[in-house]
Order: structure tokens, then sequence, then C-alpha cells
């Protein structure tokens, strides 16, 4: 991939996460507490400019749903949390222990609905 074309879909999935969460970039910017400006999200998003790991990780840490090396496009390799995945652990981590307790109660049991339905599936359990 040219340089250029990475920079261009780093800035769109910034933007699709950024439209997806209904925020606009003034609003991404003072969710920063003003760390990435308004007009450097901007560039960002037109593939003027690419970010930084540290800039990716304070965006990932702001979206609360993505990854810094998904926004990097980095994301081609095993072992990284999909976006969905990363929602959840997002959602997991917001909430406190009750709540905690609560979503892992609903992922056994779908686990466990999941496992009867299939004949088997290995998830593991952590208490």
């Amino acid at each position: 991939m040219e340089p250029q074309e990475l920079s261009q879909r780093i800035g769109q999935r910034i933007r699709a996460e950024r439209k997806r969460l209904g925020w606009t970039q003034v609003e991404l910017s003072e969710r920063t507490h003003g760390v990435l400006s308004q007009s450097r999200i901007g560039n960002y998003e037109q593939g003027a400019r690419r970010p930084g790991i540290e800039a990716a990780r304070l965006l990932a840490e702001t979206f609360a749903t993505v990854r810094p090396e998904w926004l990097l496009c980095l994301d081609q390799f095993p072992g990284l949390l999909s976006p969905s995945e990363a929602e959840l652990l997002a959602c997991f981590r917001a909430t406190d222990s009750r709540g905690q307790r609560r979503i892992l109660n609903v992922a056994r049991a779908v686990r466990e609905a999941s496992s009867t339905a299939e004949g088997g599936f290995a998830c593991s359990t952590v208490s």
C-alpha cells in the first residue's frame, strides 16, 4: 500500500468511528482535552497527515471502541481485537463491578446456549 493511500485509509477509519459515535471534529477535539485540535483531526481524516502512535492511542482511548492498531491499519495481524470485541471490552471496563458481573453472566449464558446448540464451544472462564 502506498503511503498516501495508507494515510487516506487511516483517515477514513478515524472519520467513520467519529461519525458512528455521532461526534463532530470539534467534539472529538474537546474529548481529547484539546490535545488534538479540530484542524489536526481534519487533516488526519483527509489523509493530509497521519497520526503517530501517541495520537492513535489517544484517539482509541477517546473513542473507547477501537484499538490504536485498528486506527493505524495494523489489524491484519492475528491476535488483535475486532472492533466489536474492543467495544465489548470498553463497555465492560466502563461499568462498575456489579455491571461487570452482569456482563460476564450474560456472556456465560450465551456461551452455554451456543455450546448446547452447536455441540461444543470453547471459551475460558474467568472468575
